[in-house]
């Protein structure tokens, strides 16, 4: 099973994820206080899991589906691969691979993602 968390206010108005079998297993409300200029301050929290098998499909329909502007990404990691999704760009690396985290935070920062942003586990 592959483990992520997508922010419900970073879906695209007008876009919808449809064909990806997620299972929702936690949601909260969170206050943010690093939150980019355009990013609300209240944030919705979907925890979510998927088989393995789906990273690459998943990605891309997350990939169409993210807001181009406020700063967005939704990351997940397979047993072995670690995933993260900006608007129509997909990083994917092995996990604990510094080089490949390491371009997929310089192209965050390139689009205005907080540095307490880039926290993610892979």
């Amino acid at each position: 099973m592959l483990e992520g968390v997508l922010i419900a206010e970073s879906l695209q108005l007008g876009t919808e994820l449809a064909g990806a079998r997620l299972h929702i297993t936690k949601i909260a409300r969170v206050e943010v206080n690093n939150a980019a200029v355009e990013q609300p301050q209240q944030w919705t929290l979907l925890d979510f899991t998927a088989e393995e098998a789906d990273a690459e499909r998943l990605a891309e329909q997350l990939a169409a589906c993210l807001a181009p502007t406020g700063g967005w990404y939704v990351n997940y990691n397979t047993t072995t691969q670690a995933f993260v999704i900006f608007a129509e760009k997909i990083f994917r690396y092995p996990r604990k691979q510094a080089e490949g985290r390491r371009q997929a935070q310089d192209y965050a920062r390139s689009i205005g993602i907080p540095e307490p942003q880039l926290d993610w586990q892979d």
